[in-house]
């Protein structure tokens, strides 16, 4: 546990330290105009990784035998262990990333798609209320039958729920860039990004309740809307680095928690924060007004 909330600080920390930098950076350089990635007929892309936080929530589990619903869950993310596998290829997808490809459609104005592959852990040793139905074959701490706010502690090995083979945000987004400083070479420049986004969710839920423990069930389980901002680090005019936060809500409305139970699912809706690091590329791929403003090839 110690070890997770150190690589979690550090990875805050570096997010703060990027951040600073940029909004430093200006006063140190000269601004010029210039068709950097906020001009129209730019594409670009990237891939990176992020830590998230989650909100307490209400959820409903439902399925054969069982209709309660879970007051006060807390949930954590699961970045798993720096180490190499962040930089193994082909083990990359394994980890909490984001990927997202976008092209300006207009000057300062860009359309993008992606996807956030996160993940959600109810916590341990969490207390709770429970109110519902928990049918004839609860474990562990568990009441059997009708309860009406009973207090109980989570335990994975009786009750647990989780998305840790992915939290998928599938996620069409709006943003809008502004130049911040640009080296008089143009080698080296800082943007700004604003956006809104709108997605939705295929998650792989799991749930370990009444002695029955399956695999992951993957379901398109419900959407998001989102505000984003970022601040971005472009080198030699086709390369970046670029620090993200953003916040949301996600509605899942139906998560399907069972393979062998097509009634059996979860549904709640909790805010979430996200903090990310991506390393991306860019593209003049429409240049205009005879490349005038374009940057120096």
């Amino acid at each position: 546990m110690k070890q997770k909330e150190g690589s979690k600080f550090m990875f805050l920390r570096i997010l703060v330290l990027f951040l600073a930098v940029m909004i430093v950076a200006p006063a140190f350089g000269q601004k010029k105009k210039s068709k950097k990635s906020y001009a129209q007929g730019t594409l670009f892309g990237y891939w990176g990784y992020h830590r998230a936080v989650y909100t307490k929530s209400k959820i409903q589990f439902e399925g054969s035998g069982f209709d309660f619903i879970a007051t006060g869950v807390k949930a954590q993310d699961s970045p798993g262990t720096l180490n190499a596998d962040y930089f193994n290829p082909l083990k990359v997808t394994t980890q909490q990333y984001n990927a997202r490809l976008g092209y300006y459609v207009r000057n300062y104005w860009a359309l993008s798609i992606g996807f956030d592959h996160m993940k959600y852990v109810m916590n341990d040793q969490n207390a709770i209320s429970i109110s519902g139905d928990l049918g004839d074959n609860p474990q562990g701490n568990l009441p059997s039958g009708y309860v009406t706010d009973t207090l109980i502690v989570t335990d994975r090995s009786n009750f647990h729920y989780s998305n840790t083979a992915g939290m998928n945000n599938f996620r069409i987004e709006l943003t809008r860039s502004d130049p911040l400083w640009v080296s008089p070479k143009e080698m080296i420049a800082a943007t700004t990004h604003v956006g809104l986004g709108l997605g939705g969710n295929l998650s792989y839920s799991r749930l370990r309740f009444g002695g029955v423990d399956d695999p992951p069930m993957a379901s398109f389980s419900g959407y998001s809307v989102s505000a984003h901002f970022g601040a971005r680090m472009e080198f030699f005019k086709h390369l970046f680095l670029q620090a993200n936060m953003s916040t949301g809500i996600m509605h899942q409305f139906r998560a399907r928690t069972r393979p062998k139970d097509p009634t059996a699912a979860a549904r709640h809706a909790f805010g979430y924060a996200q903090f990310d690091l991506v390393f991306g590329f860019i593209l003049f791929v429409r240049p205009t007004n005879d490349c005038n403003s374009c940057p120096r090839w």
